[in-house]
């Protein structure tokens, strides 16, 4: 069986209508991304690759000639290997005359001279020019009105490849006396849950350990808060990466670090890959690195323990 054609993206468009904005999101998407390469090496650049390409073009690119890239697009668009597809970036006049002021950057178009500063000229000889460009283009995307969280959607619809990165949720235990974990973005706190450590069998233990997890567990207000843990973090999720969110720390916190949040920890890390969601697990106080140790799921507690009468103060 044949190989899938190894995709390349070349984008181009009308300068300040998202051309860098589309080539970012490309690259969160697991594409080398070169922005105006000059012409002539398009075809080496696509040859010498080995996974997804996206290269961006306008007007400021060294070469740069309509003819030239819709000939290049055409010589990549024949090879059996290589899917090769033109993505034109465009949006309304006012639109882009109130991004270029707001960013008092100089349209290349606009440049003064002989060409004179202003704005809108610069527009209307870069729109005449790129017209036949536009004109070829697979995908046309007028980001007038469109919000980035929606353009972001737009293109990996499009263009996401199989297995390509998504959201990385790192999930971290700690003890609140060393401090909160800086990089955390959501914390928890299971500090009113039954304490193992009051238990002289369970002490030495850890939360990866299955009578401290049966332990744990057992609490008579765990089965309510673990539906309503999962019921809050999971709808956020597919939120975030609409938004674009690249990577997300959950804390989930106790007061050694080594019992109860790391058998919430470890539970919550097998939930969310049952879901599909790539998760890696760090317990900070048992000495493990963040994002460097894979942890292995705690198994499914037994059936509940009676709970000691020593309870945390």
């Amino acid at each position: 069986m044949s190989e899938e054609p190894r995709p390349f993206v070349l984008v181009t468009g009308l300068s300040g209508a998202g051309k860098a904005s589309i080539l970012r999101v490309l690259e969160d998407l697991g594409f080398e991304t070169v922005d105006n390469p000059p012409l002539a090496i398009l075809d080496a650049l696509v040859q010498e690759g080995a996974g997804p390409i996206a290269a961006g073009i306008d007007t400021r690119t060294r070469g740069f000639d309509p003819a030239r890239a819709l000939a290049a697009i055409a010589r990549l668009r024949q090879r059996p290997d290589i899917a090769a597809t033109l993505v034109y970036a465009t949006a309304e006049e006012e639109v882009l005359l109130r991004r270029y002021t707001e960013t008092r950057r100089r349209h290349p178009l606009a440049p003064g001279g002989p060409l004179g500063s202003r704005v809108q000229d610069g527009i209307a000889r870069e729109a005449a020019l790129l017209a036949p460009l536009r004109e070829a283009a697979d995908l046309i995307l007028d980001t007038s009105t469109l919000p980035l969280p929606e353009l972001r959607r737009l293109i990996e619809a499009r263009f996401k490849p199989e297995g390509a990165p998504g959201l990385n949720i790192n999930i971290k235990s700690f003890g609140f006396p060393k401090g909160l974990p800086r990089e955390a973005d959501l914390v928890f706190d299971m500090r009113f849950l039954a304490n193992p450590h009051y238990d002289a069998l369970l002490r030495p233990m850890t939360g990866r350990d299955a009578a401290v997890a049966e332990y744990v567990a057992a609490d008579p207000d765990f089965p309510g808060f673990w539906t309503r843990l999962v019921g809050f973090i999971e709808p956020l999720l597919p939120r975030y990466v609409a938004e674009g969110k690249k990577y997300l720390t959950i804390a989930i916190g106790c007061t050694g670090g080594r019992h109860r949040s790391v058998f919430v920890s470890e539970k919550l890390a097998a939930h969310l890959r049952q879901q599909g969601w790539r998760v890696d697990v760090a317990h900070r106080e048992l000495g493990q690195l963040p994002d460097m140790v894979l942890s292995t799921p705690v198994p499914p507690a037994s059936p509940p323990m009676p709970i000691s009468a020593n309870t945390e103060t």
